[in-house]
């Protein structure tokens, strides 16, 4: 027997009570959990949360079910003495949001038993809906909108739900939707001829009190079916929202709600032959800019020869220096030299790097070590030439190390990414450095 009377049983509805303080627990986080001779409030349990309220002064913020030590009310706010006389209240529109939610599920999961005998297996009380796994093999959308329809008619036919109190002999007379949890005494919800079945949780008097019942969505999820349900005052806000968020649509686009899916299919056609003019136009961009890039770090390569070829013409006229004939800059370049490309890009997204890393290396003697400040993102690409040296793979490890990241390719080209923008250029000088050096 529970050290508390457990009020919520025989009446759903009812939502103040005035009860004694029979013990004080203190629970490991500091909160002061409340044990009363009697209670309206529902502890979490069933798959259905807890109920929240009021009690003295006191806000009850979590309800626990301790079985045979009682219902454990967390509060916050004064903490009362044992013996003291409290007044409870509960919060009424959560309580009905959770017996419609609860109610719903009983008429739901036997619509199904009675359409295509598939029994629900769990059902869980998420915060914005519900979900009941069903043994529904080869389910159709069909079938699923067959089972809201009789769960609907059952609904709006009102019919009354009753409370049984039975032993375990009479229950095995019963036929009960799905087998009890626990033996002994048990508490039965009944359906007028629809359903029966156990249960410890709060629902609504009659089937009316659920409004209606709607599935958002289902799928496969480990052998059996998981549907995706609202009830109630709960479907009412999700409609609103729904029905806000179609009519900003089509304000968008100047027209109907109802048309407005036709009009967003064209735009998104339209956009997806837009961006890929765009790929086109931005590789053909690429080939031009890699031409310019290479230009330019050749240029900056002959006026370094340039520059120190005027430094040996100078030392000609310093005393003591050994005199040697200065070399012709255009023979300085090495012609077989490799040609290391290195660039840092703001809002460059990957697809755009790699074209002109692909642009690059289509030129013999490239290395390309090029990244990006893509919005929070830093991006990677290394590639080289088919007749350079390297192994880009390797390179863009040790790099996506530096970023927080992670990427990998091929040897002769490599994609990655990370978090931590600011390494960016720190990342592309140690690249630069590892190869110069070897």
């Amino acid at each position: 027997m529970s050290a508390t009377e457990r009020l919520y049983y025989t009446d759903s509805r009812l939502l103040e009570f005035d009860a004694r303080v029979i013990d004080l627990d203190e629970r490991d986080d500091g909160a002061v959990a409340v044990v009363l001779d009697r209670t309206a409030f529902y502890p979490t349990g069933g798959g259905q949360p807890n109920d929240t309220g009021t009690l003295g002064d006191a806000r009850v913020v979590d309800c626990v079910d301790a079985e045979e030590d009682g219902v454990l009310h967390v509060i916050q706010g004064p903490s009362p003495e044992i013996g003291d006389t409290l007044h409870g209240k509960i919060d009424w529109l959560r309580r009905l949001d959770h017996m419609q939610q609860h109610t719903g599920q009983h008429i739901l999961s036997a619509a199904f038993v009675k359409l295509f005998d598939a029994p629900t297996k769990s059902f869980r009380m998420l915060e914005h809906e519900c979900e009941i796994d069903v043994e529904l093999e080869h389910p159709t959308d069909e079938q699923i909108e067959r089972a809201v329809d009789l769960a609907n008619q059952i609904i709006w036919e009102s019919r009354p739900i009753g409370i049984r109190q039975v032993t375990a002999d009479e229950a095995a007379t019963l036929p009960l939707r799905k087998e009890p949890a626990r033996e002994g005494e048990l508490r039965v919800i009944e359906i007028d001829d629809f359903d029966l079945t156990p249960c410890g949780g709060t629902h609504a008097k009659s089937t009316g009190e659920v409004g209606v019942i709607a599935v958002r969505s289902w799928e496969r999820a480990k052998g059996l079916t998981r549907i995706r349900f609202m009830a109630g005052i709960r479907l009412l806000r999700d409609y609103r929202k729904a029905n806000r968020t179609a009519s900003d649509v089509a304000t968008l686009f100047s027209a109907g709600r109802e048309d407005s899916p036709i009009l967003v299919a064209k735009l998104i056609d339209e956009n997806k032959q837009l961006a890929r003019r765009v790929r086109e136009l931005d590789q053909i961009a690429c080939r031009v800019e890699a031409e310019d890039l290479l230009k330019e770090f050749r240029r900056s390569d002959r006026e370094a020869v340039e520059e120190n070829s005027r430094g040996l013409s100078a030392q000609r006229d310093i005393p003591g220096i050994d005199h040697q004939p200065a070399s012709d800059p255009e023979r300085v370049k090495d012609e077989s030299a490799v040609s290391i490309i290195t660039r840092v890009f703001n809002d460059r997204d990957a697809d755009s790097l790699k074209y002109l890393a692909l642009a690059l290396i289509a030129h013999p003697n490239v290395i390309a070590f090029l990244g990006s400040r893509d919005g929070e993102t830093a991006r990677l690409v290394f590639a080289r030439s088919a007749n350079a040296t390297g192994d880009m793979n390797a390179l863009m490890r040790g790099a996506c190390e530096m970023i927080d990241g992670r990427g990998g390719g091929k040897a002769d080209m490599a994609q990655g990414g990370g978090k931590n923008v600011a390494a960016l250029d720190h990342a592309l000088e140690t690249v630069v450095r590892a190869v110069t050096q070897s």
